[in-house]
């Protein structure tokens, strides 16, 4: 058992110091993850990567009413790339309110020559065709969050779901094509 399971295991039994123990050990790692994420982030994004690790740390770890159960590191690493998801939709729909802004968008003008580039992903059409996937197929949305959020490889995926590799990469092939034609029609929607 590596360090990082074990100070799991102590977070769940409801060791205070435990917690303290595993952020030296983790937020290399929540950070590479974090900033993976938000490099996928529509440009303009003012989140910071630190203030995604630090946020998703705080929701993972804080909540003292009841402690998490994580059954591996990669568990973990999971729960961590949910808490960030989450945390970038809500932000998302915030900015999407129009007290917040509405459908402004920030331009930085050193950039602006350059901003007839390819759009970025709609975080919240990609949240909400990701919760209809999971509603029709669990098992299917919990690998993208896995692959897609975590960033993890298909191995390590199928360590984690606790299927084979190649279940894992069927499945992946599936969600994938089943998330492209959703977001495809929604698009088409609102074109007409």
């Amino acid at each position: 058992m590596n360090d990082v399971t074990r100070i799991l295991s102590a977070i769940e039994r409801g060791d205070p110091q435990a917690a303290e123990k595993l952020l030296p050990l983790v937020y290399d790692d929540l950070r590479k993850l974090a900033a993976l994420r938000l490099s996928r982030e529509n440009p303009g994004q003012t989140l910071q990567s630190t203030e995604l690790v630090h946020e998703a740390y705080l929701r993972l770890v804080g909540s003292e009413a009841r402690p998490p159960h994580w059954d591996s590191r990669g568990h973990f690493f999971a729960a961590a790339a949910e808490a960030m998801r989450r945390i970038l939709v809500e932000k998302a729909r915030r900015k999407k309110r129009a007290r917040h802004g509405g459908g402004l968008a920030r331009v930085d003008l050193d950039a602006a020559s350059s901003l007839a580039g390819e759009p970025g992903e709609d975080l919240v059409a990609l949240d909400e065709a990701l919760d209809k996937l999971a509603a029709e197929d669990p098992a299917r949305a919990e690998l993208v969050k896995l692959r897609y959020f975590a960033g993890l490889t298909m191995p390590v995926i199928a360590e984690v779901m606790k299927i084979s590799l190649a279940t894992a990469e069927r499945h992946w092939t599936y969600a994938r094509t089943w998330l492209y034609a959703e977001l495809a029609d929604r698009e088409g929607s609102t074109d007409s």
